[in-house]
């Protein structure tokens, strides 16, 4: 398989994630206000609210869990922040809401599993 080919296929697996990520949102009341919000600082993967809740979700699908949650390091927790203040700076109406930086962690044959407050502003 060529590099190209792989990288499809990485895309691939990245969208099914990010769908079987927004569904579990959706039944745990979360209504997904954004997905793949770009801006030049950064991307979150979901953004989602509930009540006057509004977190930014950083979706990972890797082989296990644990390869998952290693795989969001302090630079993309970063970037994953500053993109949230460029999505309240471009939707004020959510600027008084608690802000929240959730993960969900996608591994083949499992259940998405749910981080709420995988990390906080450091």
């Amino acid at each position: 398989m060529n590099r190209t080919t792989r990288r499809q296929a990485a895309e691939r697996r990245g969208h099914r994630a990010e769908q079987h990520a927004a569904l579990l949102l959706r039944l745990k009341g979360f209504r997904v206000l954004a997905r793949r919000y770009r801006c030049r600082v950064g991307e979150i993967d979901i953004v989602a609210r509930r009540a006057r809740l509004l977190v930014a979700v950083e979706v990972k699908a890797r082989a296990d869990f644990d390869a998952a949650a290693h795989a969001i390091d302090r630079r993309q927790r970063t970037r994953i922040i500053r993109a949230t203040d460029h999505f309240l700076a471009a939707n004020p109406s959510y600027s008084d809401y608690q802000i929240r930086f959730d993960a969900i962690l996608v591994a083949p044959g499992k259940l998405p599993r749910h981080i709420p407050d995988a990390w906080r502003i450091e």
